[in-house]
């Protein structure tokens, strides 16, 4: 019913071993853990400006820049040509492809990141997916756990969907933007190409090409006493 293939191009990652054999797209965050157990070689390839914080079990390609005040838990692969800003906190199951910003004050973990996306202010993303080129403004937040901490279920207009998971943000299609200060529920699933806007509070399936707004009233009025106190 949610492919991978719905919502990433597969081709934009050189992970997709992820993917295989799964129905649903979030039964790949599962698997990232015991992906990078078997895979994961580490490595420091790129350039370290200043002296970011970076453990072991941790790979880092070519043409990536980590800069100072930066920390990264492993196990965490980084692709190439990447940039990790200052302030950055990777904690650990965290995979990144290639041309991707990862910014300040940004915290990720259990996560899978396609090529070309960025992530490049204020923002959470924990237990998620973000396409190829997906974009969070910044304050964009991908919440993972509910309040009563109990299973995760995708809203639909046709019910709820369990999907097994306690930790669960959400999948953000290719080339999707969330405008800043926006919060993804946990088992939100934003496809391909659609846009919510700023300031939204957002839970369950945003199909692909769609635009979701928030709209709410605002009143100007006088301040009636503002002369009486600059004069």
């Amino acid at each position: 019913m949610f492919r991978p293939e719905d919502y990433l191009d597969l081709n934009h990652t050189q992970h997709r071993l992820i993917f295989e054999k799964t129905e649903n797209v979030w039964e790949a965050l599962r698997g990232i853990s015991s992906y990078l157990q078997f895979r994961l070689q580490p490595a420091i390839q790129g350039q370290l400006l200043g002296k970011p914080l970076i453990e072991d079990n941790v790979f880092i390609g070519k043409g990536t820049t980590i800069e100072n005040g930066a920390l990264i838990k492993g196990p965490a692969w980084i692709g190439e040509n990447c940039q990790i800003r200052n302030g950055c906190y990777i904690r650990g199951n965290v995979i990144v492809g290639n041309e991707v910003v990862l910014g300040n004050s940004c915290e990720f973990k259990n996560c899978l990141i396609f090529d070309g996306a960025q992530i490049p202010h204020f923002n959470y993303v924990g237990d998620s997916i973000l396409g190829y080129k997906a974009h969070l403004g910044a304050g964009a937040i991908l919440s993972n756990v509910k309040l009563d901490h109990q299973e995760i279920y995708i809203a639909t207009q046709r019910g709820k969907i369990a999907t097994g998971l306690r930790k669960f943000g959400a999948i953000v299609g290719d080339n999707a933007e969330i405008g800043c200060n926006s919060v993804l529920s946990p088992g939100s699933l934003i496809g391909r190409h659609s846009v919510i806007y700023p300031g939204c509070q957002w839970r369950g399936v945003l199909p692909p090409h769609s635009v979701a707004k928030l709209r709410q009233p605002i009143e100007v009025v006088s301040r009636k006493d503002y002369s009486a106190k600059v004069s």
